[in-house]
């Protein structure tokens, strides 16, 4: 049976991506989304869910990126009352949603139809692990700071997991983090992201002095505290390595971003095409979350064909093997990390080898389109089985 999905969500994060190629492929049933119709999806299989989307809108440009957040899981009864009104249309077997936006969608699948599958999008891992790990984070280092999610969030995020007939799982820590809180691991999918191999293309060179890049907010979810100071490590013993950060900083970092003001070169956004170039022109890219679902840019910095280093909780492990496509360190790991930076100076040979492995592992053969042609294939097997 073939899969003709609705994707639906408050907030689109990377589906936008799986819708268009989900049309490619035959496979888009609809697009319901708080977000403005993406290229590639046509517009009579496209709704906005313009009661979340204007009760967001004021908070969308705003410089305080946690309220955003804060109000993006405030704003739920809007989106609620909008899917509400809905019905699924005839023909469609296959319903999906990130997490927080499957709780009405599901509810207007089993109401349609019992054999519709219900696919739960996982972004990051299972909510109890990330709450905890997040929640631990900010007590250490950032003076009691409460997260932006509220405990009732966690709890329904939790009922759609249960609902779901599928969790699509980015990465094994995201799966292992399902398992272990108690989801059956037969109802698990990975399949880590796709990447833009028209943007993100291979390097041809080391860079003439050691520089290290690391994408995305800074916050104490990412372990930026332990990067900083595994990279003061690496200064002492190489005073011309740079280390460059993209992302914006979140409230609970502000505390530990006073520390380390000076370490690093800090980018709060980048352009695609800027952000490829400032790739290819690395020694490698680090990152040391300690919660994460799969980082996108791992898979963009593998197609810039560089050396990952990283954490297990990065979702890395997925497609990057210890000592073939990058190195893997403990979380919270300061001298693992200063480590595994050092090597990449000091052994230029083992770093282009590892930076074309990791182009071969991360960008061949897993573009978008290859992702969600993974998504379908699963799909239609599943649907079989019900």
């Amino acid at each position: 049976m073939k899969p003709h999905v609705i994707y639906a969500g408050m907030t689109s994060w990377y589906i936008n991506h799986t819708a268009r190629e989900s049309e490619v492929l035959g496979g888009l049933a609809g697009y319901w989304m708080g977000n403005k119709c993406p290229a590639g999806v046509p517009r009579e299989k496209y709704k906005r869910i313009w009661p979340y989307h204007l009760a967001q809108k004021a908070f969308y440009h705003l410089p305080f990126s946690d309220l955003e957040e804060r109000m993006r899981w405030r704003n739920l009864p809007f989106y609620d009352a909008w899917m509400n009104l809905q019905e699924i249309p005839d023909g469609v077997n296959v319903v999906q949603g990130p997490m927080g936006s499957c709780e009405p969608l599901f509810k207007l699948a089993e109401n349609k139809d019992s054999s519709i599958l219900k696919v739960f999008d996982a972004p990051n891992s299972h909510p109890y692990s990330l709450f905890e790990i997040w929640q631990g984070e900010c007590d250490r280092y950032s003076n009691g700071f409460r997260i932006p999610i509220h405990l009732a969030i966690k709890e329904r995020i939790k009922r759609e997991i249960d609902a779901a007939d599928v969790v699509l799982c980015p990465s094994l820590f995201v799966r292992d983090s399902m398992i272990a809180n108690g989801v059956p691991e037969e109802k698990c999918f990975v399949s880590h992201f796709g990447v833009d191999t028209s943007v993100f293309t291979e390097r041809e060179k080391l860079p003439d002095k050691p520089r290290f890049i690391c994408v995305g907010s800074l916050t104490v979810r990412k372990g930026h505290q332990y990067l900083f100071p595994a990279f003061e490590k690496v200064k002492q013993r190489v005073p011309e390595a740079e280390l460059v950060c993209v992302g914006d900083v979140r409230p609970d970092f502000q505390t530990e971003l006073k520390k380390w003001q000076g370490t690093f070169t800090h980018h709060l956004g980048v352009p695609h095409a800027r952000l490829a170039k400032m790739l290819a022109e690395s020694t490698a890219f680090v990152m040391a979350s300690l919660e994460e679902g799969f980082a996108r840019v791992l898979s963009e910095a593998m197609a810039a064909g560089l050396p990952i280093l990283a954490t297990f909780e990065t979702g890395a492990t997925t497609v990057v093997r210890d000592g073939i496509e990058g190195i893997i360190f403990k979380s919270r790991d300061v001298d693992g990390i200063a480590d595994a930076m050092m090597r990449m100076i000091s052994e230029p040979e083992t770093n282009l080898a590892m930076g074309h492995a990791a182009y071969a592992a991360g960008a061949e053969r897993n573009t978008w389109n290859d992702y969600t042609k993974r998504l379908l294939n699963e799909y239609q097997r599943r649907l079989g089985e019900l």
